[in-house]
């Protein structure tokens, strides 16, 4: 039999190095494909977002059609058979309101780190506070009452990190209103695709015929690429002249647009064999750690340091989200303990 290559567990810390590069590559050419633009003032910040899916969805075509995944290589390991899914039309029906959040997750997370890639960052750590929102509210999955104790946690360090202090010495609220605004909608979002991977997933006909995660993905890209082309036509039309023309003669921005949408793809694939094959406290932790990691590199490329507010409060704010990923499990512990 053809060894596959690294065993699983060097494979499995190749992941996580390139899962951490992956996401910091592509914060750093997102960012640089957005300056290339025009900046978040250009009018092209969802032209950009949806031209990203595009390249996923061109990825997941040529993936197809050569029927290799190579994602494991990065593992040292021998690729996978990817075969097109057997997927049904109401199968894809079915699979619209995934792709819908996670397009909408997308293009705004694009807008929040456009807006400020730093504060964006921040802002997204809050995510835990939105999912539990919508997971009581629209899917009957309350967090249980420590993990509502985390959420002031989160909130507070969020809030903090937008405090500026003054000559005077007092303190106000200043921020990037982008960053935020549209940091909490990619966090709302994010809760939305989370309840409906889940229930699309409990159809076990459905995740039989995609034929694994890896299509699911690919699928969801390429759908929500489609659905964000009306909206960037609706919203920027009358700047499609002006990109195109940029894209034709600016190899700045053909790069940076081509690796944003690989390296977007790529990080969320191996984040995905990373976090299925590792219990829910390693999965906490390397969440919170790859976040952190991406703000400090962020913050080594932008050459924008973080002021000691959005230091203490980011700090503040991923403890709570580490805290509220492990506090279940932590209070289980100790109520073992004392029985």
């Amino acid at each position: 039999m053809a060894s596959k290559g690294a065993p699983d567990s060097i494979a499995l810390l190749l992941f996580f190095v390139f899962w951490y590069a992956g996401n910091m590559k592509y914060n750093e050419y997102n960012t640089a494909a957005l300056n290339a633009v025009g900046g978040k003032t250009s009018g092209l910040t969802m032209t950009v977002a949806t031209m990203q899916l595009g390249v996923c969805a061109v990825y997941a075509f040529i993936m197809w059609a050569v029927k290799i995944n190579p994602a494991r290589l990065f593992g040292l390991q021998m690729p996978e058979k990817q075969d097109v899914p057997k997927t049904t039309k109401a199968d894809l029906i079915k699979s619209i309101p995934l792709a819908f959040c996670a397009a909408g997750a997308h293009a705004a997370t694009v807008f929040a780190l456009g807006g400020d890639p730093l504060f964006g960052q921040i802002v997204k750590s809050a995510e835990p506070v939105l999912a539990a929102i919508v997971g009581t509210v629209f899917y009957a999955k309350a967090p249980s009452f420590y993990k509502v104790c985390c959420l002031p946690i989160i909130v507070g360090g969020v809030a903090f990190a937008s405090l500026k202090k003054g000559d005077d010495g007092s303190y106000s609220l200043k921020f990037d209103t982008t960053a935020l605004v549209f940091g909490m909608l990619a966090n709302a979002f994010a809760a939305f695709k989370g309840g409906e991977n889940s229930k699309l997933l409990s159809d076990k006909g459905i995740a039989e015929r995609y034929g694994g995660v890896g299509n699911q993905f690919a699928v969801t890209q390429i759908v929500g690429f489609f659905i964000l082309l009306p909206v960037m036509f609706a919203t920027e039309g009358d700047m499609t002249a002006t990109f195109v023309e940029k894209l034709k003669t600016d190899s700045s921005l053909q790069f940076n647009l081509a690796m944003s949408g690989l390296c977007f793809y790529l990080y969320n694939e191996l984040a995905t064999y990373c976090l299925k094959v590792t219990g829910a406290v390693t999965a906490s932790v390397a969440n919170t750690a790859k976040r952190v990691i991406v703000m400090v590199y962020m913050a080594a490329v932008t050459g924008k340091a973080l002021t000691d507010e959005q230091k203490l409060g980011s700090g503040i704010a991923i403890s709570g989200v580490l805290l509220y990923s492990l506090i279940d499990d932590l209070m289980k512990s100790k109520k073992g303990k004392t029985d």
